[in-house]
């Protein structure tokens, strides 16, 4: 059987992922699609806008079978972490054959020469990347820039590395192949090119417009009932956020957790700071001194970033930094294989089908009812999902409806199930579901 996998954050679920959903059944024949979805925390280093339950509904609305959570070590990793930790589940399930994912570029043939190289680090790109990080210039920057370098002069490859490096989709593009490539997976990678805005586009600009933007004009109205907003969403994706925002279960920006992470980061001591993911060569000293003397948390992320620190990677280390893990854990975690087992949030009545054929090809438990963890002898596991629960406990804290904010719903909260054909590939509709 043909079954597609897609990595994707669904924050929330707007037209560009409809098309690419879409697009990439159509391309690849698939007659059954996995979706490996972050959770309550983004890769971006921030909160999602709606609780993961959520987003997974809107996931199974759109026609996907299954709905699998990307543990949030990964989820609000680097490029690298995040793409591995998302291609070993697809991999662990043995069902899936193809991924899919959008790209800037388009050409998959350029992203797996790109992917060769990174993968390999031949010894005159390793020199070449020391050299432009010595210049002060972010990893990202330098990485393009020393790979464009080396394609110059000691590669017959001819294509604009810049041009690839420089774009969040072909980046993560990338990585999902190297990941690929590590695993010696026999899932074929493809992409296509993306449409509409850019990734990082802060205004709506048509019915096809970035999940940013569409966070920012939520931000600015305070409600999901902005024309221009509502001509970006697919119906029930519309429906979905107006659910949770009636129900005070949103929407989640960073700043509700702004007093928060002030607080944690002026009450831990600098050898405490310094044991966070990320925080190298003496970063605690400066995360500190912003700490103190930032009044808001953009003011403490503009204190602490810098060319060579990026905002990004800052938010990753501050909102890490809630859920108590450290750099020796992530590693930890990283060097044993990635995820430790595959953890379901939703499925369709496809979606029972692929869950019955993983009972025989899955290399990882699977957990449906999270209670079954504790019989997991597996402590990396056991550790792993304690983090998701923390951090899942401090993201309700974020509901404006006090009712929501009880501790503990990793536990409570119920499998996502739908059932019937919820839409035809270019007519999103409604359907029933329950939790």
């Amino acid at each position: 059987m043909k079954v597609l996998g897609i990595i994707a954050e669904y924050n929330p679920f707007h037209n560009g992922h409809l098309y690419h959903l879409n697009k990439s059944r159509e391309i690849t024949d698939a007659a059954y699609t996995v979706c490996v979805m972050s959770g309550n925390f983004i890769q971006r280093g921030e909160p999602a806008i709606i609780n993961k339950w959520a987003r997974t509904r809107m996931a199974l609305s759109a026609g996907i079978d299954l709905v699998i959570e990307l543990p949030s070590v990964y989820a609000f990793a680097s490029a690298e972490f995040f793409a591995f930790g998302a291609v070993k589940l697809l991999d662990a399930t043995g069902v899936v054959n193809t991924i899919c994912f959008g790209s800037e570029s388009g050409r998959i043939d350029e992203l797996e020469q790109t992917a060769d190289i990174l993968k390999d680090e031949p010894p005159e790109y390793r020199g070449l990347l020391a050299e432009m990080l010595e210049k002060g210039l972010s990893f990202p920057a330098a990485r393009a820039a020393a790979m464009e370098k080396y394609l110059s002069r000691f590669s017959s490859n001819n294509f604009d590395a810049r041009e690839i490096l420089a774009s969040s989709n072909n980046i993560l593009g990338v990585e999902y192949i190297k990941a690929l490539k590590r695993l010696k997976s026999a899932i074929t990678p493809v992409t296509i090119k993306r449409i509409g805005n850019d990734y990082n586009s802060p205004d709506i600009d048509g019915p096809v417009s970035s999940a940013t933007s569409i966070r920012n004009l939520i931000m600015k109205s305070g409600n999901c009932h902005d024309e221009s907003l509502t001509s970006a969403l697919p119906s029930f994706s519309a429906k979905v956020l107006e659910e949770e925002f009636a129900a005070g279960k949103g929407p989640i920006f960073p700043e509700t957790f702004e007093k928060l992470i002030l607080a944690l980061f002026r009450r831990m001591p600098p050898e405490q700071v310094k044991e966070l993911p990320y925080v190298t060569e003496g970063l605690e000293n400066r995360l500190k001194q912003a700490a103190d003397k930032s009044t808001t948390l953009s003011e403490f992320i503009d204190n602490v970033s810098t060319r060579r620190y990026t905002t990004t990677r800052i938010q990753r280390i501050l909102f890490n930094a809630l859920s108590g893990m450290t750099s020796q854990e992530f590693a930890k975690f990283y060097q044993n294989g990635g995820p430790q087992y595959i953890r379901v949030l939703g499925f369709s009545d496809a979606g029972r089908e692929l869950l019955a054929a993983m009972k025989e090809t899955a290399s990882l438990p699977v957990i449906i009812k999270t209670a079954n963890l504790k019989y997991l002898k597996n402590p990396l596991a056991v550790r792993m999902f304690e983090i998701e629960n923390i951090l899942t406990d401090i993201y309700v804290l974020g509901y404006e409806n006090p009712n929501y904010r009880a501790g503990g719903q990793e536990y409570t909260q119920k499998v996502i199930m739908q059932t019937g054909i919820l839409h035809t590939p270019d007519e999103p509709g409604e359907a029933g579901n329950k939790a």
